[in-house]
C-alpha cells in the first residue's frame, strides 16, 4: 500500500482532491498582461470557452507551440525523490534534465561540480540555455521535493507570450526583494533567459558566488541578477487569488483548510488550477500521481479544448 504516516483517510483525500484538480480547468478568466513592478499580479488562463470555438487546426498548433524544458536540481541525500520524479511527473515535460552536485552513477545527470545552491542553479541555468535555447520557450526549474502537473502550467501559460521578460512562481519579499521562492517551482520565459544569460557575464551585478559572510538564498540571488534586467517577480494565481505555485504538500494545505472550514475542504484547500505542491515525499508522489492521471469516475467524458503531450519518445505516463 502506499502511504505515509499509516494514514489511509488522507490518502484518500489526496487522491479524490486532485482528480477534482486535473477535471476542473474552465473556471478561470483572462488575466492582466505583465507589468514591471513590485505588485503582485493575477496571472490567469484563458476562459475554456474561448479555446473551444478555436479551429481543429489552431488548437494543435497551440498545443505543439506550447513546449516546457525541466531543470531539476538534485544532490546526492535526494536519491529517493529523485528516482520517483523521474519515473512520474517529469516524463510529461517536453525535456528534463537533472543537474546534480557531483558526478552521479546512479541516474544519468549533468555535472555541475559544487555544493554551493546558487552556483549550482546559475551553472544549471546556463548550461541548459546554451544546449535548449533555440528548441524550448519555457524553462521550469525545481528541486525533487517539488511535484507539478506540467499539463496545468501550460494551459495556464496559455496567453502569455515568452518573448516578453517573465518570471513567476510563488512570490515571497525580502525586504524590498520580490523573488520567487524555489521551493514552489520557478517558471522563466526565454526571454528572461536571455536577458539572464546576459548579466551573467556581468560578475559585479551577478556574482557566481555569493556574500563571504552573509550568504543569499539562490532564489533571492537569481531575483537580485533577474532585477538588474528589469524582469521582476511575478505571483501566480488563479482568479480567486489562490496560489497556483504551492510552497507546502497537499497534505498539508488540507490539514489547514480542515481546521479553517471543515465544511469546504478542498474549495479551501487549493486553487482547480493548482500547478505544484512541495515537501512532497516518493510515497505521496504516487498517490498523487494516480489521483491526478489514473482516477477518473465511470460514465463522465472529459472534453478538454486542448491536449499537453510531450514527444513521442519521452515515455509520458
Amino acid at each position: 500500500m502506499i502511504s505515509e504516516g499509516g494514514s489511509f483517510m488522507r490518502g484518500m483525500l489526496i487522491g479524490g482532491g486532485f482528480c477534482v484538480v486535473i477535471t476542473l480547468l474552465g473556471h478561470i478568466k483572462v488575466g492582466h498582461e505583465h507589468g514591471i513592478s513590485h505588485e503582485h499580479h493575477h496571472i490567469q488562463a484563458p476562459d475554456k470557452e474561448q479555446v473551444k470555438k478555436l479551429s481543429e487546426a489552431e488548437r494543435v498548433e497551440l498545443s505543439q507551440s506550447m513546449r516546457v524544458y525541466c531543470i531539476i536540481l538534485v544532490r546526492p541525500k535526494d536519491l529517493s525523490q529523485w528516482a520517483a520524479v523521474r519515473e512520474i511527473w517529469s516524463k510529461h515535460c517536453d525535456k528534463v534534465d537533472y543537474y546534480s552536485s557531483e558526478p552521479m552513477k546512479v541516474f544519468d545527470s549533468i555535472s555541475v561540480d559544487t555544493n554551493d545552491m546558487w552556483t549550482m542553479m546559475r551553472r544549471a541555468i546556463q548550461k541548459a540555455y546554451e544546449n535548449n535555447k533555440n528548441e524550448y520557450n519555457w524553462f521550469f526549474i525545481c528541486t525533487p521535493s517539488t511535484f507539478a502537473v506540467i499539463e496545468n502550467l501550460k494551459y495556464f501559460l496559455l496567453q502569455k507570450d515568452p518573448s516578453q521578460p517573465f518570471y513567476i512562481g510563488h512570490t515571497m519579499k525580502s525586504g524590498d526583494l520580490d523573488y520567487v521562492d524555489i521551493t514552489g517551482g520557478i517558471v522563466l520565459s526565454i526571454e528572461s533567459l536571455n536577458r539572464l544569460s546576459a548579466v551573467f557575464e556581468e560578475p559585479e551585478k551577478c556574482p557566481e558566488q555569493g556574500g563571504l559572510i552573509f550568504k543569499m538564498a539562490e532564489d533571492k540571488q537569481l531575483a537580485m541578477c533577474l532585477k538588474y534586467k528589469g524582469v521582476s517577480a511575478e505571483n501566480a494565481e488563479d482568479s480567486e487569488g489562490k496560489d497556483v505555485f504551492n510552497t507546502k504538500s497537499v497534505g498539508s494545505l488540507i490539514q489547514e483548510a480542515m481546521a479553517k472550514n471543515p465544511q469546504k475542504v478542498v474549495e479551501g484547500c487549493c486553487s482547480d488550477m493548482a500547478i505544484t505542491f512541495s515537501g512532497i515525499s516518493p510515497n505521496v508522489m504516487h498517490v498523487m500521481m494516480y489521483g491526478v492521471y489514473r482516477l477518473r469516475a465511470y460514465g463522465h467524458t472529459f472534453n478538454d479544448a486542448l491536449v499537453f503531450l510531450p514527444k513521442p519518445d519521452s515515455d509520458n505516463d
